[in-house]
């Protein structure tokens, strides 16, 4: 087969700018450096936050997750596109575990690449409702 690839060619990768989520965006950038892959970078702006409580500061909270998406994009142009890593940065609004689910699902991701929580909801539902392998980085 001319022109097939064996090994990965998406990795999805879960941020939020949590140090945990920077080290599994360090991880997931070199696996998709060595491997030639695609890396897509998902911001989850999850709904069940404080400021949602309250409309007066939902246009606040959408403002800094629209800043925090902006930033993503300028750090991904700053490091991945020196090293040669194909990338996108993808914002949706959700729960963080359904969210990455639906995106990897519609880019066809190899794996999902997540930092470890100290409550670990995100990872167990991924792990117990996955579409592909889920590697969760310390």
């Amino acid at each position: 087969m001319s022109g097939a690839k064996d090994g990965l060619t998406v990795i999805v990768v879960g941020v939020d700018g949590t140090p945990s989520a920077m080290n599994a965006l360090a991880w997931a950038a070199g696996l998709a450096r060595r491997e030639q892959a695609r890396l897509v970078l998902v911001y989850v702006e999850a709904l069940a936050g404080p400021a949602y409580w309250s409309g007066v500061s939902v246009a606040g909270a959408q403002e800094a997750a629209a800043a925090y998406a902006d930033e993503l994009r300028l750090d991904a142009t700053r490091y991945l596109d020196p090293a040669g890593i194909p990338w996108e940065v993808v914002h949706v609004r959700g729960d963080p575990a359904r969210g990455l689910e639906s995106v990897a699902t519609e880019v066809t991701a190899d794996c999902v690449v997540i930092g470890r929580s100290t409550h670990g909801r995100v990872g167990r539902t991924l792990i117990a409702d996955a579409v592909c392998p889920v590697v969760v980085v310390p």
